[in-house]
């Protein structure tokens, strides 16, 4: 197989990891859900764009889903809705998940279609989803944007004021791409971070950390990091100095 400019991108820097990690410790914590379906769980948003080019990130994204509910399965749980979008005009949203378990079956069975990138309705399902019951935050997963930066950038703020943050990550560096969605995770108080398919733990570990902070806020995470170390203690570091 011939390796594609966006193949030999780098992994993410250390500057732009230290970056993600201070976003994420000045992230204010949202309070948890009122009791409800999902329980007093945290609740996780995990979006990913499921568009042709995509299939080889949603292989490893069941890896990374189990991490997520297993550091946070002593916080009291965590609770995650998948969403996707491919083809034309689909975007598909599963149950709230209590566990790996119910969670991977979902993903095993998607499968990536060529379309466009549909992040405005992400990002508008999340604001519906919040207005029933409290969200700590959204995850997306994608490399591309083909939508109006205007509109995204507004409903990125909507969520802010909300007090749902949108932790962003970016594969490869495609410039657009990168402006739009760096100013997402900005306007809703949240973080944007590039990975590569070279970089696979460094993704596990950041978004088991956001999802640790979803479930348990900021004691839980310094806690995480100091167990993990890496990437993640980067951010304890940031936490201590506040």
């Amino acid at each position: 197989m011939t390796l594609s400019r966006k193949d030999l991108e780098p992994t993410a820097s250390d500057a732009e990891i230290d970056a993600f990690l201070a976003q994420v410790a000045r992230t204010p914590q949202r309070p948890r859900a009122d009791q409800n379906a999902a329980g007093p769980r945290g609740r996780l948003i995990f979006a990913m764009d499921a568009t042709a080019s995509r299939e080889s990130t949603w292989d490893r994204a069941a890896d990374i889903q189990a991490a997520m509910f297993q550091e946070t399965r002593d916080l009291g749980g965590l609770a995650v809705q998948l969403c996707w979008y491919r083809g034309f005009r689909e975007l598909h949203v599963s149950p709230w998940c209590g566990s790996a378990d119910e969670l991977l079956p979902r993903m095993t069975r998607v499968s990536c279609a060529a379309g466009l990138t549909q992040i405005g309705r992400v990002l508008a399902h999340a604001k519906a989803e919040t207005a029933r019951s409290a969200v700590s935050a959204l995850v997306f997963v994608g490399d591309c944007v083909e939508e109006d930066h205007d509109g995204l950038a507004g409903l990125a703020g909507e969520l802010g004021l909300l007090g749902v943050p949108v932790f962003v990550f970016q594969e490869g560096r495609e410039p657009n791409a990168e402006r739009v969605l760096r100013d997402v995770a900005r306007l809703s108080g949240g973080a944007w971070c590039h990975f590569d398919h070279k970089s696979p733990q460094v993704l596990k570990d950041l978004l088991s950390a956001v999802a640790v902070f979803a479930a348990g806020g900021r004691r839980a995470l310094t806690d995480f990091g100091r167990r993990r170390g890496g990437a993640v203690l980067q951010l304890t570091r940031q936490l201590d100095e506040r």
